[in-house]
């Protein structure tokens, strides 16, 4: 990322944050709870909209119209896709045991299983976060410094993202955003070493679903 380029990027980041805050955290989420529910099939298609307007169509907008580069080519949805496939399910499979020794088998029942931990949670999460955070975030700031800082300050960020859901909720923890930076950069090393944003997208949705659905008892 040449110097001149740095302004438009710290402007999406800026809008992206801004948006996601106001629009959704404080805006359209309490009131779908509030009013649709948030075990409903309608408030999972309101989060999946929501998502996808605010997380991944930027993104596709700025390679394109920015950047002007072929979006699934810069984000690595196209390169390597087998490798990626097979790291996500490798590293998800060694996450689940773990879970399994830690936690004990869970049932398949309760409020953990909703329309919006299912759809969202098993399959579009990893999607909606990784497109963002690693495909896009990390490699922007690789081009101007480098991987490990890079690895370093998108994951920072990607705290950052959690903390208005975080304080909305009342579960701002030092815990929680240790979990979550650690998390960004393994999926920053399973995005480097794949070489492809399928490895972080299927181990980012099987972890989610793995801790917020299946270790629940």
């Amino acid at each position: 990322m040449s110097k001149h380029s740095l302004a438009p990027f710290i402007g999406y980041l800026v809008i992206f944050y801004f948006t996601w805050t106001t629009v959704w955290v404080y805006g359209v989420y309490p009131w779908a709870v509030r009013n649709v529910g948030s075990t409903t099939l309608l408030y999972a298609v309101i989060n999946i909209v929501f998502r996808f307007l605010i997380w991944v169509l930027p993104v596709f907008w700025y390679l394109r119209h920015v950047d002007r580069v072929n979006a699934t080519e810069y984000l690595r949805l196209r390169q390597h896709w087998g490798r990626g496939l097979a790291f996500g399910l490798v590293l998800s499979a060694v996450n689940f045991a773990a879970a399994l020794v830690r936690t004990g088998p869970s049932t398949w029942r309760g409020p953990y299983v909703t329309w919006n931990s299912i759809v969202n949670t098993a399959i579009l999460i990893g999607f909606f976060e990784e497109v963002p955070f690693r495909g896009f975030i990390l490699q922007k700031l690789t081009e101007r410094f480098g991987f490990w800082r890079s690895v370093v300050m998108s994951s920072v960020l990607f705290v950052t993202a959690h903390i208005p859901g975080w304080i909305r909720l009342g579960t701002l923890t030092a815990y929680n955003a240790v979990f979550v930076f650690v998390f960004g950069v393994i999926m920053a090393l399973v995005f480097r070493y794949s070489k492809s944003l399928w490895g972080p997208i299927v181990a980012h949705s099987l972890n989610d679903f793995i801790s917020g659905v299946l270790v629940h008892r």
